[in-house]
């Protein structure tokens, strides 16, 4: 089976003010990267528009309604120091939510093995209600609960291996035992969040901080000491990516040294899982990465991996 591509253009109009690492050029320079004739093989479809009944899964309603309200017809709107809205946020973050969950069904449906959607604004950071780090909805969270209530999963399991710690993920499934959630991250960093001792209630949350300038072979030494064992031991039956490629050496926003290789050495460790539990089923949905080039490469990387299932 193959590998599907969710995008769409609107998550170019969410806009951002001058200078800020997360914007519209992110995304033109992974379009650009995949249009290469190496991934002419891809499955491709528009992310459609996400529903606010996923969506209160995972945020509660009057969370959704306050973002709504403070969607701007023009300019900017501010919700914390770093995190805008623009008057085509919206539309961007409910298509980001949307794109994750048709990536659920077209690999659960097994109409292809596993699927990257390529969406921005990230997700990671925005918690149950509240947004931050340039987050609104939480697109895995979301995803993993769609997952559980369309398809009856009693195991889903998220894999994170941005620079900066998923607080919100976290937040969303501290108590949950059904949704393991596991991370590598830079610390200390933003958040601040990710100690190896933050477990959850239930003991399904699994933080491998890396110190800063740790590179490939200590990202490798955390993954396969705490994160793949743990992972084996839950048994998903569903794999999760939140892939974040601003842990590579050329980024600004971090200070953690992996390549490319090092994305596609760990895209290949958790399809491993994912096959070993899960039928092979993989979706990952795309996080940060603010270098152009580093995200452009790392991204080729972690596709041409799942295109090799």
């Amino acid at each position: 089976m193959s590998t599907l591509l969710l995008h769409h253009s609107s998550y170019l109009d969410h806009l951002t003010p001058v200078g800020h690492p997360e914007r519209p050029d992110r995304l033109r320079a992974v379009d650009r990267i995949l249009e290469h004739e190496k991934f002419q093989a891809l499955e491709r479809d528009l992310a459609p528009v996400g529903t606010v009944e996923d969506i209160a899964r995972a945020h509660p309603m009057s969370y959704v309604d306050m973002l709504h309200n403070l969607s701007p017809d023009e300019g900017l709107a501010r919700v914390d120091a770093d995190t805008t809205m623009s008057p085509g946020t919206w539309e961007a973050a409910l298509r980001g939510v949307g794109g994750a969950c048709r990536a659920v069904d077209e690999v659960l449906d097994k109409k292809v093995q596993n699927a990257f959607s390529a969406s921005r604004p990230p997700g990671h950071h925005a918690e149950k209600d509240r947004a931050m780090g340039f987050c609104f909805f939480n697109n895995v969270a979301v995803a993993a609960r769609y997952a559980q209530n369309k398809y009856g999963l009693d195991r889903v399991a998220i894999i994170d291996f941005d620079v900066h710690h998923g607080n919100g993920t976290q937040d969303i499934f501290w108590s949950d035992p059904s949704v393991m959630y596991c991370s590598t991250h830079q610390m200390p960093l933003y958040p601040g969040s990710g100690a190896a001792d933050e477990t959850g209630d239930a003991g399904t949350i699994v933080n491998a901080p890396l110190p800063p300038g740790a590179d490939g072979t200590v990202f490798k030494e955390a993954m396969d000491s705490v994160i793949l064992p743990r992972l084996n031991d839950f048994r998903p039956e569903l794999v999760i990516i939140s892939a974040g490629f601003d842990a590579h050496m050329r980024d600004p926003l971090g200070g953690l040294n992996f390549t490319e290789t090092d994305f596609a050495w760990a895209t290949r460790a958790l399809m491993g899982i994912a096959d070993q539990h899960a039928d092979g089923r993989v979706v990952s949905v795309l996080e940060g990465g603010y270098d152009l080039e580093g995200l452009a490469r790392s991204v080729a990387a972690h596709v041409l991996t799942l295109m090799d299932a």
